[in-house]
């Protein structure tokens, strides 16, 4: 997938007019179709180009999720930022909101290049035969996990399966948040169906069967959590029956381990390495390197090891006391390649601790947004600790059954198996596993913990009373754009409490 990305990156320099004229570039609000897709070749750009539109999701996850959660504790150096009232659940977080934009906007724009190519494949002859079954399968895959980061920020979205043209869009309201699995699953089903179980090294990147499964069965789950009284990602469906057997089948093909090395996992050397069930590839040096590794990271800390200033972000968004001072036991590894204990610099000590799970100073490419390690949507820990997770809500099995699936991430941590498991021990288990991954906040919300977590925390951890209210239901969910609510007046309701 790195080679198709670099050739994306190519064709776009190579083409006159740049890739915008001859990709799908435009966003839902007001896409067309060029005439594009007329060989093969053409469609193979244009998957890739569905694939580029992921860019940005990791970067938006660290504000939307990871800092939404117990694990980050942001204050601002550098005056008020946009980033503030999503970490603080101020009343300040309004439909105008940037990062809540641009989450709406990016999900929908990737959905319309994967509907766009989905309607060329199901009626255009440049592509035949099992690689046309293979792009639908892959189109598909992109659509249900856009649509789930949708469901879980914003709720209730419209359910949009073609491409359309503005005029038409306009007239889509808001579909249930059952419609919106409805089609996830069935996206998802045909993904399974049509996927390879394993790509040639060219392909590597691609989402397989396998990666299909573990995305269905965390679908499961999310729908299984609480509705906590909103339209939210959660139904209280109880589906964990149905996801233990997709996790079964991941488990069962061999496909994939748990890496004895925890830093080896997120090595740029490593990359799609024996745990990763899929991940974004980006390329340095290329117009199509990754920005998500600076987000937490200030500038300072890269001066002090020798980077240019500016290399990071520009703020610091320090990791929580609790996470630092309570989730890990003395003798856990990954806390100390997980966390930066702060660093002194030109006189100056930062005691604050910051996530360096990604970072490798001398691996950065131009600039601060061009870092070339792949980002870990789903690897086979999270497979692991997902069947636990369905064991122990009744799906069969004993609390030992689940405690033994821990044992490999517990044995590489240096910290000892357990013989028993309950779902908030796997709870703390997947927090100390996954920091810097931006699951905990989903992890939160589907386990039904996530009000009594959050509220508990601000008690300890709200040194400087940022947040002033209690966290309600409403703030579970962000609100809808405004741009989206004024594109079409009347046709969007609001989530309450914005």
């Amino acid at each position: 997938m790195k080679r198709l990305l670099l050739l994306l990156s190519v064709a776009c320099t190579l083409a006159l007019g740049g890739c915008e004229k001859e990709l799908i570039q435009t966003p839902i609000s007001n896409g067309s179709v060029p005439d594009f897709y007329k060989t093969a070749a053409d469609f193979d750009q244009a998957m890739t180009a569905v694939y580029s539109q992921l860019r940005g999701y990791p970067d938006r996850e660290v504000i939307l999720s990871e800092l939404r959660s117990d694990n980050i504790y942001g204050i601002s150096d550098i005056g008020s930022r946009d980033w503030d009232p999503i970490n603080n659940f101020a009343a300040s977080l309004l439909p105008i909101n940037p990062y809540v934009a641009d989450a709406w906007a990016s999900d929908f724009s990737t959905i319309f290049r994967a509907n766009t190519l989905l309607d060329q494949l199901a009626t255009n002859g440049g592509v035949t035969g099992s690689l046309r079954t293979r792009y639908e399968g892959e189109a598909k895959f992109i659509r249900a996990f856009m649509y789930l980061d949708l469901v879980r920020k914003f709720g209730k979205v419209p359910v949009i399966d073609k491409a359309l043209i503005p005029q038409d869009v306009a007239q889509i309201p808001r579909s249930e948040v059952t419609k919106v699995y409805d089609l996830i699953i069935s996206d998802l089903q045909t993904a399974i169906a049509n996927l390879p179980t394993t790509y040639t090294a060219a392909n590597v990147g691609r989402p397989t069967q396998y990666a299909a499964k573990g995305m269905l069965a965390l679908v499961y789950l999310t729908r299984s959590g609480p509705t906590y009284g909103i339209n939210g990602p959660g139904l209280a469906s109880k589906e964990y029956d149905k996801a233990l057997p997709l996790l079964n089948d991941v488990i069962n093909s061999a496909k994939f381990s748990v890496l004895p090395s925890y830093p080896n996992v997120f090595s740029y050397t490593n990359e799609d390495n024996a745990e990763v069930v899929f991940d974004i590839q980006y390329i340095a040096n290329g117009s199509i390197g990754g920005s998500f590794v600076n987000v937490v990271i200030p500038d300072a800390y890269y001066t002090l090891s020798g980077i240019p200033f500016a290399a990071g972000s520009v703020g610091i968004k320090p990791c929580s006391t609790d996470l630092i001072t309570n989730a890990y036991a003395t003798t856990d590894t990954r806390k100390a390649f997980t966390i930066q204990p702060g660093y002194t610099y030109a006189g100056i000590t930062e005691t604050r601790s910051f996530y360096k799970k990604y970072l490798n100073p001398t691996g950065r490419g131009v600039s601060r947004t061009d870092w070339p390690i792949n980002y870990i949507v789903m690897r086979y820990a999270d497979i692991l600790m997902m069947k636990a997770e369905c064991i122990l809500n009744g799906a069969g099995g004993t609390p030992a059954d689940a405690a033994a699936l821990l044992t490999p991430m517990r044995t590489r941590a240096a910290q000892p198996a357990l013989t028993t498991l309950d779902v908030n021990s796997l709870l703390a288990e997947r927090r100390r596993e996954f920091a810097g991954e931006n699951l905990r906040w989903y992890d939160l919300m589907r386990s039904g913990r996530v009000l009594d977590v959050m509220n508990a925390w601000v008690l300890t951890d709200d040194v400087n009373g940022k947040i002033t209210r209690p966290i309600t239901p409403n703030l579970l969910l962000y609100p809808v754009p405004q741009v989206e609510l004024s594109s079409a007046p009347g046709l969007y309701d609001q989530n309450p409490g914005y």
